[in-house]
């Protein structure tokens, strides 16, 4: 099969734009419907957003995008009803009295593994329904707190804004950690309120700003950011097989398992990925055959 064609794009998203926004401006300007996103940035965001082209779509949920990193900016003294800028004041209160050590207290409870309640407006379904939309429409929306793990969060500048308190902050956390939550969170605690005013992703998984261009350049310059085989390189490690092997893999059949763990690329004398691989028992089974017969 043919897979010149294939790979990713790695886009640093203009604010403003919903992930489906970008999709829809790549598939114009690469000329092809086949083009997904391998999980969504909010539209206030900015930064990585990871997608797949042609049969690189079909990849997209094997990929190791398990950790994130992001650059904001939360105002303490606001709470809204969205936890960012976009959304309705709530409430509001002077934050000028609150010292360093206090807000660094607050923010290492907010660090590690942590139970955590999604934002309101979050993609997450209720009963076939996304959240944001049941409360676009004025339900009362009641999401359970579940664990995330927030490896990393760091207040990088302190500034002050009017009553309000601004503070710089990176964070590296795991998939399904919203930002968002994490400034209303420290608000509260903080007994003040809080929300996002500015959010940046600067990598998710091995894919970071660097390997990211924005929709005008990818518009002056038409180009997937790395291949399909490059991709399954940078994300998955490999193993190598013979011609014989990689002939098996392309008709759906299994190899002896060599005692890897997770998905791995098996890779043929030509460094061409045939097929991506995760060893069960007695076999070494593909998960995704990037080139069938």
């Amino acid at each position: 099969m043919d897979v010149s064609g294939a790979g990713l794009l790695i886009i640093d998203k203009d604010p403003g734009m919903t992930s489906h926004d970008v999709v829809g401006r790549c598939r114009k300007i690469l000329r092809t419907r086949k083009i997904g996103h391998a999980g969504t940035l909010d539209p206030m965001a900015t930064g990585v957003l990871v997608l797949g082209v042609e049969r690189a779509t079909k990849m997209l949920g094997l990929l190791a995008l398990t950790t994130k990193s992001y650059t904001a900016t939360i105002r303490l003294g606001q709470a809204t009803t969205t936890d960012d800028a976009e959304g309705e004041v709530l409430s509001e209160a002077s934050a000028t009295h609150l010292t360093d050590d206090a807000i660094a207290a607050e923010v290492m409870a907010l660090t590690g593994d942590i139970q955590q309640i999604p934002a309101t407006v979050s993609a997450i379904k209720i009963d076939g329904q996304r959240a944001y939309a049941l409360h676009r429409a004025g339900q009362d929306v009641q999401l359970p707190a579940r664990p995330v793990t927030v490896s990393r969060f760091d207040v990088l500048a302190r500034r002050a804004a009017g009553d309000w308190v601004d503070l710089d902050v990176s964070v590296d956390c795991s998939s399904g950690t919203y930002i968002r939550a994490l400034a209303r969170d420290l608000g509260a605690a903080l007994g003040v309120g809080g929300h996002l005013t500015a959010l940046r992703r600067t990598a998710v998984g091995p894919f970071t700003l660097k390997h990211a261009c924005t929709l005008d350049q990818l518009a002056d310059e038409p180009r997937l950011s790395m291949d399909i085989d490059t991709a399954a390189l940078t994300c998955f490690p490999a193993r190598h097989i013979t011609p014989a092997e990689a002939d098996s893999l392309r008709h759906g059949r299994w190899l002896e398992p060599l005692g890897h763990h997770g998905v791995h690329a098996a890779v043929d004398p030509d460094r061409k990925v045939i097929a991506l691989l995760e060893e069960r028992g007695k076999r070494a089974a593909p998960v995704f055959v990037v080139r069938p017969a």
